[in-house]
């Protein structure tokens, strides 16, 4: 069964667009730490992170940090943090975080946001991209 960011990628699931290549595919989180949280997948379906191939893991490094430059020029923010923890789905994702304080980096706390609010926010960072 594909996991659920599969189905995003095929677009059985809607979402937020960010950005996509050949390999790699951001989102918005939904459920954000703060605004502009952005998620980097790889669009080949592996579980843990350090289970992807080199040149992937590399790869997705790489696409990552031309996100994180983009929600950085888009979302006023103190730094872009960047973290991996990969339990919620079996299915590898950078979780990139427009950092105000540590506890946006702490997962205990969640803007809510409109869809209008998303929207924007995600043309915002689309029109940074390079």
């Amino acid at each position: 069964m594909p996991s659920l960011f599969t189905r995003i990628i095929n677009g059985e699931i809607p979402c937020y667009k960010i950005a996509e290549d050949a390999d790699f595919f951001a989102f918005l989180d939904i459920n954000p730490n703060s605004k502009g949280h952005t998620l980097c997948i790889p669009k080949k379906e592996v579980d843990k992170i350090f289970d992807l191939e080199e040149e992937t893991f590399i790869g997705l490094m790489a696409f990552s940090r031309k996100v994180a430059k983009a929600i950085e020029a888009a979302i006023p923010c103190n730094r872009v943090g960047m973290t991996v923890i990969g339990l919620e789905v079996p299915h590898v994702h950078v979780h990139l975080i427009p950092l105000h304080t540590m506890a946006n980096a702490t997962f205990q706390y969640k803007e809510t946001l409109s869809e209008d609010e998303f929207n924007s926010i995600a043309e915002q960072i689309r029109s940074k991209m390079k």
